[in-house]
């Protein structure tokens, strides 16, 4: 069995009221349709079809990279249309699977038992159905006496009495290649709103005398779709608790997951505490034993083992082992942080590699620099490295000890072992093992305050 994925993304999502298409608004990190792209990609799909509508410009944008084939739907004329479309994009898949990318929380778990019923059964058509105490708005699965899938009725076509099914249509389907090309051109938009309905595949093909099937899904939340700003929050909320469910069972302490944010394809370590107010973005990595918040965001970035990191934002950006950042340090995209290395309050590292061992502990900036291993950077030291036009690397070299208030102006090297004294404004390379003094030699005026104040 080979498969492929037609995905349906055309929708304009008019009630989000945003200039965004529908489904690429994002949820734990990732926008809709990346999350039933990555869903179908779990469970096989070697090919994705993505039908596209007026804001196909900015999918494809987003989507650069996935190596997607797009379909583009000028026209609003239903799901069969969307569907149809789609067709000539195939390529030699036995089956195709077919989805909306306005379900995030569609799992691969669900997709691979639906895909595996769909096979086990040796249906040609396989419908994803879930049981809702509260139906409206959904399509209703249509069975006969022993239970037989007879078709699917739309809400606005059902009658009072199909209105009373509490089982619904998901808008997930496994079908036989040979089934969709045969029973797709045969859907009429004969209805009450006058669209090709996908669900007609399902009346179509038990009429071809095609065995049609259905898999009910366990849990129904999984089916949401995305019509509104509220579904869309309600959605992130429940990703979200599941993310950091199952980052818990895997060993990682939350002490509040309500207030614990982490996007979906973020990895922790085992013996890790998450403190409250962390966010942890974009395909963040923390190691094993760390420390992380409370406060802290983190995104792109790459955390080693036995990291503490409080108060403090880092963006993609490396930490090594064992290292201290924090509070209210700003680590900027760019930089590399060693293993041992306290950075503390106050501190912002933009595009710097800091070496192990080193110690930035307060009010310090350190932009376009090379720090060496060992090295101490006093209270107050500045990286100049902006000359107005161009940006200029400072080299600050092994085991070298920079005093408070000190002004790094580059492109300049402090060279190792070397020694600078508080309040100077180094402008020329310090040697190695010397000791630089850039300031005004102190004068004592004697008798000037009483005399100021005759």
């Amino acid at each position: 069995m080979s498969l492929a994925s037609i995905i349906l993304a055309a929708g304009e999502g008019t009630r989000m009221k945003s200039k965004l298409p529908k489904v690429l608004h994002r949820v734990a990190g990732k926008t809709m349709v990346e999350h039933v792209m990555n869903a179908a990609a779990k469970v096989g799909s070697d090919r994705t079809i993505l039908v596209v509508g007026n804001g196909k410009s900015a999918v494809e944008a987003a989507l650069e990279g996935y190596g997607v084939h797009y379909a583009h739907q000028t026209e609003r004329l239903g799901t069969g249309h969307a569907v149809s479309i789609a067709l000539e994009a195939l390529g030699d898949e036995t089956d195709v699977l077919i989805l909306c990318g306005d379900t995030p929380l569609l799992s691969a778990q669900t997709l691979e038992a639906l895909v595996q019923h769909h096979k086990q059964t040796e249906a040609g058509c396989t419908v994803l159905t879930a049981e809702l105490e509260v139906p409206y708005g959904y399509g209703r699965i249509i069975r006969d006496a022993e239970g037989n899938v007879l078709g699917i009725v739309e809400e606005k076509d059902a009658t009072a009495e199909e209105q009373l099914i509490r089982e619904i249509n998901s808008g997930v389907y496994v079908v036989k290649r040979e089934t969709l090309l045969a029973e797709i051109p045969r859907i009429s938009n004969d209805n009450a709103q006058g669209e090709y309905y996908l669900t007609d595949l399902i009346k179509l093909a038990r009429a071809s005398g095609v065995k049609v099937g259905a898999y009910m899904t366990r849990d129904a939340a999984e089916i949401s779709g995305v019509n509104s700003r509220i579904q869309l929050s309600e959605c992130e909320a429940l990703l979200r608790d599941r993310i950091n469910k199952a980052l818990m069972t895997g060993g990682v302490t939350m002490i509040d997951p309500g207030s614990t944010y982490v996007d979906a394809d973020v990895a922790v370590g085992r013996d890790t505490i998450l403190y409250p107010g962390c966010i942890l973005e974009q395909g963040t990595v923390i190691g094993e034993d760390c420390e992380i918040g409370p406060n802290v965001r983190l995104k792109r970035c790459s955390i080693g083992n036995g990291v503490t990191i409080k108060d403090s934002t880092a963006m993609d950006s490396t930490v090594g082992n064992d290292s201290k950042i924090g509070p209210y340090a700003y680590v900027r995209p760019g930089s590399v942080i060693g293993q041992r290395v306290k950075v503390g309050d106050f501190v912002e590292i933009k595009n710097s590699n800091i070496g192990d061992d080193a110690k930035i502990s307060h009010l310090t900036y350190v932009g376009d620099g090379d720090v060496g291993e060992n090295v101490n950077l006093g209270c107050g030291v500045v990286f100049v490295n902006y000359d107005g036009k161009k940006k200029h690397r400072t080299v600050v070299e092994d085991d070298a000890f920079i005093g408070c208030n000190v002004n790094l102006v580059s492109p300049v090297t402090v060279g190792e072992g070397a020694y600078v004294a508080a309040g100077s404004t180094i402008t020329k390379d310090v040697p190695s093992g010397s000791l630089a003094i850039a300031r005004e030699k102190q004068k004592n005026i004697e008798g000037w305050v009483k005399r100021k104040n005759r």
